[in-house]
């Protein structure tokens, strides 16, 4: 069966050309359906195998279906992007494969990078923090104090480390 047969069958589309043709004297309207396929490799440095073009079906792809169609093509990006979070400034490996939408947001890009998941988790716990202290009186004082006081601060960071450890155990 066609591609437009099935789509025709399946969802009509939405555009409908029409024009006026003049058959033996007598006006006629003709319709013609605007069906658009796009053939495109989404899958970028994909792990599964894909079979040659000629042997390539048309898939629908709607809101409904677009995360399974997503996990079955599984697409892959490897590549390799300077370091800026270290001193070093050397390059370090990065690939990802995505499997639904959510994959793409910031967020979860930022866990899939090594040094940025801890980033990323130390800005949650600002924002935590930040969430916390709103309305509280003395709050803002009492950071200040620790954040100007180096000792303090690395005597509270370390009691942070060790009930850390303790709680991995």
């Amino acid at each position: 069966m066609s591609g437009q047969k099935f789509l025709a069958r399946n969802r009509p589309p939405r555009v409908q050309i029409e024009y006026d043709v003049e058959l033996y004297g007598s006006e006629k309207t003709v319709q013609v359906p605007f069906i658009m396929g796009v053939l495109s490799d989404l899958s970028g440095k994909s792990e599964v195998e894909l079979p040659p073009i000629h042997e390539r079906d048309f898939v629908e792809f709607n809101i409904d279906n677009f995360n399974d169609r997503l996990q079955s093509i599984a697409p892959k990006v490897s590549f390799d992007v300077p370091n800026r979070l270290s001193e070093e400034g050397n390059n370090f490996h990065v690939e990802m494969t995505f499997s639904q939408m959510e994959d793409f947001s910031p967020y979860a890009i930022a866990k899939k990078v090594p040094g940025l998941d801890k980033l990323m988790e130390a800005r949650q716990n600002l924002a935590n923090l930040l969430t916390y202290m709103d309305g509280k009186a003395g709050a803002e004082e009492l950071i200040s104090q620790v954040l100007d006081d180096p000792e303090l601060l690395k005597s509270l960071a370390a009691k942070a480390k060790t009930e850390h450890a303790a709680e991995g155990e």
